[in-house]
């Protein structure tokens, strides 16, 4: 249970909270929402331990083992690899298994009984503890947790510093949701994520024991993985027992309520003023305006819910006219070195007006994909061909860094125009996207993420596109400004290609996805669900590279006949995984039951060659935790080739 007690903090004399009382039961799913600035983070902070509020109190339960992102890596971690750093993920098994060590040597050579019994206990203790703590399988999760990330095996070794910042983030999640803490607090979890590593992560949150606080603008996780939702706006935390859905259904009754109570407040008042101000005059009235007085004092006002403080707009200008086609990718190939390409030989088209979704694992090619539609890169083969009267505005992951933030938001959208173009149109476009009057002044330096993405649309629709190519567009972007841009991008009826790891942004947007995977780009003609329906995604296992999607082409008898060889080149495949996996597992069983007899012996009080059995303990728990990490690999590829032969089925 986590207990905020009258909690206040401010920051250079403005609350960000404000007299919060709020209480976290043991085990709920917590997701934390709020605009940007907030005070979600303080919130977060003050559990930690990291942020002291100004007045008011926490209450944690007692050795409450807390498990936290960090955003920030340790210079000394960043030579250490990748695996060494993300299974080191809890530190009192360094104490315990030093503890554990010394106290083995002086038990080898303690001929005190009573010291020795008591020695025991300790010993007793410190296995029982380090096996509590999944000692004997940190290397084997932090392997499961990396790849699942999108880590790919043969870099698991490499030094951490080697990782970008975004990639370097993935590690310390996975470092601390294999921690096995009490309290989990995720602040963002999903921002370095992109969608295959989304779906993984919520599934395994969804399986996590422990009290769960999740600050995010992901509706996906919100919606999987909340229980409770707490809204943090203007100083105050509200707690809805509910999820995502939940909470916008009650906040919006009960801000309905609250209208409607008003009224009536406000229509009582009204008449009762009235009463005091005709009886007032009048002697004999006295008593009568002397009671509608006190009817008055009585009538508390009614405060209604604050807005989520998010006042911008977004309004996409009519595109021009094209033709039936947007572009059309013929036999384009691309790599960064020549001999290591990316995709070869992709021929697809995108017809005007589609919506279109490009997902993947990172490092797949999405940007690079979307960059070659847009005439950024050049292919190696191949070509983009645009369709008829074509106007592509694109938007890049960095435009941020583009800008001059010595600029004024007007002056950065004039920029945008081409050479002696008009300008009479550029306040208007700014004024479509939020920035009116006294905005378009702003320097673009102190612009929040979210007016900077309004920026970058401003710039597109200065010149107005009928193709939207977006890479990433909701990163910045708070929960009330993604809904904004999604149903403005609903509307547009010009094309759009987009990437984001937004799975919900996908779902609500996208009329046909684009998968990108190794050497290939594969295009599903629906939508996000549509997708996971006929893929059945198996992330990087080697039967989903070998077995290629049956062609929509082939008539049924061919699809017959495809689907039968497809099952038969699986089949042997798929025993023999199996008898694999159920070997592994009868061997741990076998390990498992001869370790709980020596840990018995060590324990039991008697004279026992402690030396040998430790000797025979350690090299057992090495054994141990080999053949968990063949179970696991085994594992994992039996479960890939089940997903194959589903999806076989399936078609």
């Amino acid at each position: 249970m986590i207990d905020f007690k009258n909690i206040s903090k401010s920051y250079s004399g403005e609350y960000i909270l404000k007299d919060v009382n709020c209480r976290i039961n043991t085990g709920e799913r917590v997701g934390v929402v709020g605009p940007n600035g907030a005070g979600k983070s303080t919130l977060f902070g003050m559990v930690t331990g990291e942020v002291v509020p100004d007045s008011g109190s926490i209450v944690i339960p007692r050795d409450s083992r807390l498990g936290i992102m960090r955003q920030h890596i340790a210079e000394a971690d960043l030579d250490r690899s990748l695996l060494e750093f993300t299974a080191d993920a809890i530190p009192e098994l360094k104490s315990y298994s030093a503890e554990l060590e010394e106290l083995e040597n002086r038990m080898a050579l303690c001929e005190d009984d009573d010291l020795l019994e008591s020695m025991l206990k300790r010993h007793g203790f410190l296995q029982s503890s380090i096996e509590h703590l999944g000692a004997y399988h940190l290397d084997v999760e932090a392997k499961q947790a990396l790849t699942s990330l999108g880590f790919p095996v043969a870099k698991l070794d490499a030094r951490l510093g080697e990782f970008s910042g975004g990639w370097q983030m993935r590690a310390a999640l996975a470092r601390v949701l294999i921690s096995r803490p009490d309290i989990l607090l995720l602040d963002e979890p999903s921002n370095y994520l992109d969608i295959p590593a989304v779906e993984w992560l919520c599934r395994f949150l969804a399986n996590f024991q422990g009290t769960l606080l999740l600050i995010s603008h992901d509706r996906f996780l919100l919606r999987k993985l909340a229980s409770i939702t707490l809204e943090v706006n203007r100083g105050t935390v509200t707690r809805y027992a509910g999820n995502y859905d939940f909470y916008n259904r009650e906040r919006e009754q009960r801000r309905i309520a609250l209208e409607a109570a008003k009224r009536n407040a406000d229509h009582k008042k009204e008449q009762l003023e009235r009463m005091i101000d005709r009886f007032r005059a009048k002697s004999t009235k006295a008593a009568a305006a002397k009671s509608a007085q006190k009817k008055l004092d009585r009538i508390e006002d009614v405060k209604l819910a604050d807005s989520l403080d998010y006042h911008g707009v977004i309004r996409f200008p009519e595109p021009p006219p094209a033709g039936a086609e947007a572009a059309r990718l013929e036999n384009l190939s691309f790599g960064y070195q020549p001999e290591n390409l990316l995709f070869k030989d992709v021929n697809l088209d995108i017809a005007a007006g589609e919506k279109l979704a490009i997902i993947g694992y990172n490092g797949m090619g999405k940007t690079t994909l979307l960059k070659l539609i847009a005439g950024v890169l050049k292919p190696v083969s191949g070509r983009v061909v645009p369709g008829h009267h074509i106007v592509i505005g694109y938007q890049a992951q960095e435009f941020a860094e583009l800008v001059n933030d010595e600029l004024s938001v007007y002056d950065a959208v004039r920029a945008a125009l081409p050479p002696d173009a008009s300008t009479a149109n550029v306040a208007n476009v700014a004024g479509a996207f939020g920035f009116s009057g006294d905005a378009m002044k702003k320097p673009c330096g102190v612009l929040s993420g979210g007016e900077k993405i309004r920026l970058q649309m401003a710039r597109i629709f200065v010149n107005p596109p009928n193709f939207l190519i977006l890479d990433e567009p909701t990163t910045h972007l708070d929960l009330a400004a993604r809904e904004l841009l999604q149903e403005a991008l609903r509307r547009y009826s010009g094309t759009v290609a987009m990437v984001s790891h937004d799975i919900e942004f996908v779902r609500n947007v996208a009329q046909t996805v684009w998968e990108v995977s190794p050497g290939k780009v594969t295009k599903y003609f629906g939508n996000y669900d549509y997708y996971l329906e006929k893929s059945a995604a198996s992330g990087d296992a080697p039967v989903s590279q070998s077995i290629s999607p049956l062609s929509d082409s082939l008539t049924a008898k061919d699809r017959r006949r495809a689907r039968a060889q497809a099952r038969n080149a699986i089949a042997g495949e798929l025993n023999k995984a199996k008898k694999e996996v159920e070997k592994l597992e009868a061997l741990l069983d076998e390990q498992s039951s001869r370790k709980a007899v020596l840990v018995a012996k060590l324990s039991s009080g008697e004279k026992v060659d402690f030396a040998g059995l430790n000797t025979e303990l350690a090299a057992l728990d090495k054994a141990i935790a080999e053949t968990e990490a063949r179970w696991e690999e085994r594992a994992g590829e039996l479960e890939a080739l089940r997903l194959e032969n589903d999806r076989i089925n399936a078609q």
